[in-house]
């Protein structure tokens, strides 16, 4: 096993999450916001899930989205 390729490997994969998670959340924002849906000022409970079958993990992660 390459240490290395693993590591680029696991931060290429977290760093497409990242910024693939943070361009849904504003676009669902956006869309709330301009529907009259939010009003600004809540705060959303978020759960993120890691799932790598073949390495046999799930985990969850929970947060909220705060939007003041």
């Amino acid at each position: 096993m390459n240490e290395e390729a693993l590591n680029l490997s696991i931060r290429k994969f977290l760093k497409a999450v990242g910024i693939n998670s943070q361009r849904e959340i504003e676009h669902a924002v956006s869309k709330a916001a301009a529907a009259g849906a939010i009003t600004g000022t809540e705060i959303f409970p978020a759960k993120m899930t890691l799932d790598v079958a073949g390495l046999k993990v799930k985990v969850e992660f929970n947060g909220e989205i705060s939007l003041q």
